[in-house]
């Protein structure tokens, strides 16, 4: 048995699993929430799946918590127990196309790509060089959110600029939360007992971070964001598609100092948090929403702009054998998830209403007589970090696509 540690550090959240490997046990589950940066609640979830919530106040690593934590409730009895860590990496852009081992000219790679992620890649690279430092002689993999679009067609994944920027600059559509839309992929095609690449289907990732994809035969065929995360659905902090020419505007006209202040309102300004001028977090929007007309308008434009990129993708795909709701908002938000079948009735999307807000396994809320059902799936970015590092560490060959799924 290998235990492999999965470090999953996002916008507004960090996640730390730990596995046993090959049987995909997990021992511990450690969850940072980042809400109040000077009083971060931690909890852990045992393997008896007791619940233990603490705050942190001072700066420490993500594996350094984990040690830890997985040392105080004896977890592990030592650090050499970790026989791998796997780290998620939004941003691979063209250089990586698959998981990897990292090494230094790995991370030189990465760094030189901080500006496709830029809330989340040096975050990440920061990650593995603490890791590094504590646990310099155990394996560390990269495991890239933007690989599961690699093979989007170029009339997707081009813009519509001379192909000069393409060629000498790379600018393109990467993509972004690949691991999460490739996990409920997997998950959406055991509950509907067909092979994956049988499947039309449109996942939507609505998180602190919120994207669509659409997936065909198993794989990417589209995706919300862009060249970076900050394209497409609006989301916590970040705006998502926006004119160009209305940034160009305002720092014409000294709204933004530079654009380095442009592009820090524009991913950390924005979107639920810039319209609603209430919150970053949809919950506490929503408890808003009946008395504050700004809320409500945010929920709406939210929920409109999911709509959008399902019809399009509906268009693209021919149809959908399912629609997936995944992350924070979509597997916890009954409100939003609702909201967003009504506006597809058009498409003959039909819904049972779902009194429960938390689940812990998979649903479908979808009537017997909708176009496609409606599922509900717990995203596992962890579990699909710790099968690619265990598949990495474990041979000696090449990492490839086939191997796990794509």
């Amino acid at each position: 048995m290998k235990k492999v540690l999965s470090i999953n550090s996002g916008s507004s959240s960090l996640k730390i699993s730990l596995f046993a490997m090959p049987t995909e046990q997990r021992l511990a589950k450690i969850m940072v929430d980042y809400s109040n940066e000077t009083n971060q609640l931690v909890t852990i979830t045992l393997p008896n799946h007791e619940l233990i919530a603490q705050h942190y106040t001072g700066k420490i690593t993500p594996v350094e918590l984990a040690l830890d934590l997985l040392k105080k409730y004896q977890i592990i009895t030592t650090s050499q127990e970790i026989t791998a860590i796997g780290h998620r990496i939004v941003a691979g852009g063209e250089l990586f196309q698959h998981s990897t081992k990292i090494t230094p000219e790995v991370i030189q790679k990465l760094e030189s790509i901080n500006e496709l992620a830029p809330l989340h890649n040096p975050a990440n690279v920061a990650g593995i060089l603490d890791a590094e430092l504590i646990l310099p002689n155990c394996p560390q993999i990269a495991v890239f959110d933007t690989s599961f679009h690699t093979d989007l067609p170029p009339e997707n994944f081009l813009y519509a600029l001379p192909l000069e920027y393409y060629r000498k600059y790379k600018v393109r559509k990467y993509g972004a939360h690949g691991t999460s839309h490739r996990f409920v992929a997997q998950q959406a095609a055991k509950m509907l007992k067909l092979p994956l690449n049988e499947l039309k289907l449109i996942t939507l990732h609505l998180g602190s971070g919120a994207s669509v994809t659409a997936i065909k035969n198993g794989k990417s065929l589209d995706t919300s964001m862009g060249f970076s995360p900050l394209t497409g659905l609006m989301m916590s902090t970040r705006c998502g598609d926006v004119d160009p020419s209305a940034l160009v505007y305002l720092l014409k006209h000294h709204a933004f100092s530079n654009m380095d202040e442009c592009m820090k309102v524009l991913n950390q300004h924005s979107g639920l948090l810039g319209v609603s001028e209430v919150s970053r977090d949809m919950r506490e929007i929503e408890r808003e929403s009946p008395r504050n007309p700004q809320a409500e308008l945010a929920i709406k434009m939210f929920v409109k702009r999911i709509c959008d990129y399902i019809g399009a993708y509906w268009l693209e795909l021919g149809g959908a054998d399912a629609l997936v709701f995944t992350g924070g908002i979509g597997e916890n938000d009954n409100h939003v998830r609702e909201l967003i079948c009504k506006r597809l009735n058009c498409l003959g999307i039909k819904f049972e209403s779902i009194q429960d807000q938390y689940h812990d396994s998979p649903f479908d809320f979808a009537t017997t007589d909708s176009q496609a059902r409606l599922l509900v799936i717990p995203t596992d970015e962890e579990l699909m970090i710790a099968r690619d590092a265990y598949e990495l560490t474990s041979t000696k060959q090449s990492f490839s696509k086939s191997a796990v799924n794509y």
